[in-house]
């Protein structure tokens, strides 16, 4: 098969090469997929440059997000059958023309949804929906601040989060405020002047926040702290700033140090709460809760209020050129490759 390799950290253009490599085979409780689709993750970008530090050893195949139909099925793998069309999260492998993955992270696919759409239901969907029912409850009414709302976890936050009757909040940089608009959000937050929060603190004008969706990290996680009520709730799900500029090290020191440091006591005084989430860890230490939730993330999707949007597709050997449209900022929605 062919698969997409990372063999050096850094600008796309220097960092992928095409090679040729064994098809797995699955082991028990997994299948291998023949795939039609593979899907991008802002994580895969942290990886490329060298600052994701769950990512394997170069060279590697990155790739979380799948979709495509079963090639062959492991042993004690029951409920699927090859050729059925699916959608499944990887652990990396996936910017291949066949990835392995253990059964819990597959959801099945119905006959007309689009492969690079399907790839949204991976990672991406599972995270929303992790974040949204199982990390945390959502309840109506509640005043929830979706960071990066227009990105494809962003987009499924937003579309959970209002179909629970809760009031959006959601950050992108202007120009893809009426996509904001269009899904869901109540009140769009410029992120590009990089005064967002202040913006938030205007628009709340004296109220608070219950839920804050934060996937940038450092100072926006602190202040995104700040502006919760009691009971309120803070998810972080990434730390994108740690991207920002060259000076990657000391970028990254910087981020940590904006996320500050915290006691438990005034959480307890507030009933406030912090959690992280990483579907990664969740997928290798909790396979049975990945399973409900991948179930979940099909049984919503089935009922409409999970609808992906697929912001644009690109052939795998245009892998660069799709990390750069990723990693500027200027997508909404899902990015995917064909095969």
């Amino acid at each position: 098969m062919k698969a997409i390799f990372l063999v050096r950290n850094g600008d796309s253009k220097d960092a992928f090469e095409i090679r040729d490599a064994a098809i797995p085979s699955p082991g028990k409780g997994e299948v291998v997929v023949k795939v039609e689709a593979s899907g991008l993750n802002y994580a895969d970008v942290m990886a490329r440059r060298g600052l994701y530090k769950a990512a394997p050893p170069i060279p590697s195949v990155l790739g979380y997000d799948v979709a495509g139909r079963i090639h062959t099925i492991g042993p004690d793998t029951p409920g699927f059958k090859v050729g059925q069309r699916v959608a499944a999260l990887s652990r990396f492998g996936g910017y291949a023309e066949y990835a392995r993955t253990q059964a819990s992270a597959v959801i099945p696919l119905g006959d007309t949804m689009d492969f690079g759409l399907a790839t949204a239901l991976a990672t991406q969907a599972s995270t929303a929906v992790y974040c949204a029912d199982f990390a945390i409850r959502l309840f109506k009414g509640d005043r929830v601040l979706i960071h990066a709302a227009a990105g494809g976890v962003g987009t499924l936050l937003v579309q959970l989060a209002k179909a629970k009757g809760c009031i959006v909040y959601g950050s992108s940089s202007r120009q893809k405020h009426a996509y904001l608009k269009d899904i869901g959000v109540d009140f769009p937050i410029d992120s590009s002047s990089g005064n967002q929060m202040e913006e938030v603190t205007k628009v709340l004008d004296g109220q608070k926040l219950d839920v804050v969706y934060d996937n940038i990290g450092g100072l926006s996680f602190n202040k995104g702290k700040e502006l919760l009520g009691p009971g309120g709730r803070i998810v972080t799900y990434g730390a994108a700033a740690q991207n920002a500029g060259k000076r990657s090290q000391l970028q990254t020191i910087r981020v940590g140090l904006g996320f500050g440091f915290y006691s438990p006591i005034p959480l307890i005084a507030q009933s406030q709460s912090m959690v992280g989430v990483n579907m990664l860890k969740i997928a290798d230490h909790k396979p049975m809760v990945l399973k409900e939730v991948m179930a979940e993330v099909g049984r919503l999707t089935e009922k409409g209020i999970i609808r992906p949007v697929l912001g644009k597709t690109f052939p795998a050997d245009q892998i660069a050129q799709a990390h750069d449209f990723l990693e500027s900022r200027q997508s909404t929605g899902k990015i995917a490759l064909l095969w």
